[in-house]
C-alpha cells in the first residue's frame, strides 16, 4: 500500500501551506544526498518528500489527492501500490454516457491531467507552480566579546536572485505576450500511441511556456527566461548579545530566490565563537584566575580584577586558601532575550615563591622559628622547601 503523503512529511491532513512547506525543508534538510553519500534509506526519504512536496503544495492537485488518495504518479496513477487498475475506487460520481459533461475522459482526466482527450481539445494543462527558492547555509566566527555583547556583521553572498530586468517574469520589459506555437495555446505537449485497447494519448507540461500556453514574444535578455540571475548580495546580520558557540541564526528570506513568484528560501548563519585568553564561558557565567602573593593569601589584600564589563576591586581575605572562588554578581554575560546577566567567577591561585633572595629566606626561617615549625633534618618544614 501506498504511503500517506501527510504522514511521510510528518503533518495532518488540514496542515496549512505554510506548515508543509515548513515540514518540507526540514526533511529535506535532514535527509539531504550531500549529507548521507550512499545512504540508501536517507535517498529514499529524500526522494519521498519531494514527491509528497509536489502534490500537496499544488491546490489542485492536493484537492485530487485527497478526494481520490492520488495524482497520477509515474507507474501507478491510481496510488493503489500496484501501478494497475487493482484499487478499489468509486466512480459513481462520473457521466459514463459518451456526450455527457462527465463523460469516461473525465476519469483521465482526474488522474492524467488531462492527457486522455485526444482531438484538438485544450483539455487542462498542469501549470509549472510556484517553487521556493533553496536554503543557504554560511559559517561566521565571532571573537569572545562579540558573542557576549552581540554586534552587526555584513555578508557577502554570491546566489541565484530574482532577475532585475525582468523581475522574475522572463520576459524582456516591453515585449508581448503571444500564442504558444509549440503547443498551439494548450499549455501541453500531447503524444498519442496505439495500445491493445486502443489508442492512448500522453501530455506534458510544455517546457517552452511552462503550461501557460502563451509565452513572452520576447525572452529575458539578461536571465535568458529563467527568471534568476547569479549576483553577490551584501547581507547585514544582528548578532544578539549573549549569542553562544555552535548557535544559528536563521534570516528569512534571504536564501535563494523563488521561481515563478515562489518564496525565498532563508539564510541559516551557524556561529562559531572563537576562545578567550583571558576568560572562560559556561552558559552565562564567566570565569576568570587571578594569582596572588602567598604574602597577600596570608595577610589578605585588595586587588583588582578585569571583567567583561569593567575593572573592579576584590577584597581578599586573610587566610585566603588557594583554589577560593570568588562571586562577582552580575557582571557576566547578557541573557538573550534581555532576561538577565550572569555572574562572574574569580579563581584566585596562590603563587609560592620559588627563589628568594638571602634576606627573604632569613626572614621565612625567622617567621617559620616563630610559628615553632622544625626547619632542620630531615622532617623539617624548611628543609623541603630549600
Amino acid at each position: 500500500m501506498a504511503k500517506d503523503l501527510y504522514e511521510i512529511l510528518g503533518i495532518s491532513k488540514d496542515a496549512s501551506e505554510q506548515d508543509i512547506k515548513k515540514a518540507y525543508r526540514k526533511m529535506a534538510q535532514q535527509y539531504h544526498p550531500d549529507k548521507h553519500k550512499g545512504d540508501k534509506e536517507a535517498e529514499k526519504k529524500f526522494k519521498e518528500a519531494n514527491e509528497a512536496y509536489e502534490v500537496l503544495s499544488d491546490k489542485q492537485k492536493r484537492a485530487q489527492y485527497d478526494q481520490f488518495g492520488s495524482v497520477g504518479g509515474a507507474g501507478n496513477p491510481f496510488g493503489n501500490g500496484a501501478g494497475g487498475f487493482g484499487g478499489s475506487y468509486d466512480f459513481s460520481g462520473f457521466d459514463f454516457q459518451q456526450g455527457g459533461a462527465g463523460g469516461f475522459a473525465d476519469i483521465f482526466e482526474t488522474f492524467f491531467g488531462g492527457a486522455a482527450r485526444g482531438g484538438g481539445g485544450a483539455g487542462r494543462s498542469s501549470k509549472k507552480g510556484p517553487r521556493p527558492g533553496n536554503d543557504l547555509e554560511f559559517a561566521m566566527e565571532l571573537t569572545f566579546e562579540e558573542a557576549a555583547f552581540g554586534t552587526q556583521k555584513e555578508l557577502s553572498i554570491a546566489k541565484p536572485a530574482t532577475c532585475d530586468n525582468c523581475h522574475g517574469s522572463g520576459a524582456e520589459p516591453g515585449s508581448k505576450t503571444v500564442h504558444c506555437e509549440t503547443c498551439s495555446g494548450t499549455g501541453e505537449i500531447r503524444q498519442v500511441r496505439q495500445t491493445l485497447f486502443g489508442q492512448m494519448a500522453t501530455a506534458k507540461v510544455c517546457d517552452v511556456c511552462a503550461g501557460e500556453g502563451r509565452r513572452p514574444e520576447k525572452i529575458c535578455s539578461v536571465c535568458n527566461g529563467s527568471t534568476v540571475i547569479r549576483k553577490t548580495e551584501r547581507v547585514k546580520v544582528k548578532i544578539p548579545a549573549g549569542v553562544d558557540n555552535e548557535s544559528t541564526i536563521r534570516l528569512s528570506g534571504k536564501g535563494e530566490a523563488g521561481v515563478y513568484g515562489g518564496p525565498n528560501g532563508d539564510l541559516y548563519v551557524h556561529v562559531r565563537v572563537a576562545g578567550s585568553k583571558k576568560f572562560t564561558r559556561k552558559g552565562y557565567d564567566v570565569y576568570s584566575d587571578a594569582h596572588i602573593h602567598l604574602l597577600q593569601a596570608v595577610l589578605g589584600d585588595d586587588i583588582d580584577v578585569e571583567t567583561l564589563h569593567k575593572k573592579v576591586t576584590l577584597k581578599i581575605p586573610a587566610g585566603t586558601q588557594s583554589g577560593k572562588i570568588f562571586k562577582l554578581k552580575e557582571l557576566g554575560i547578557e541573557k538573550l532575550r534581555g532576561t538577565g546577566v550572569g555572574d562572574h567567577y574569580v579563581k584566585v591561585i596562590v603563587d609560592i615563591p620559588t627563589k628568594l633572595s638571602r634576606k627573604e629566606k632569613d626572614m621565612y626561617i625567622q617567621l617559620a622559628k616563630e610559628s615553632k615549625i622544625p626547619t632542620k633534618g630531615k622532617d623539617g618544614f624548611l628543609s623541603k622547601l630549600f
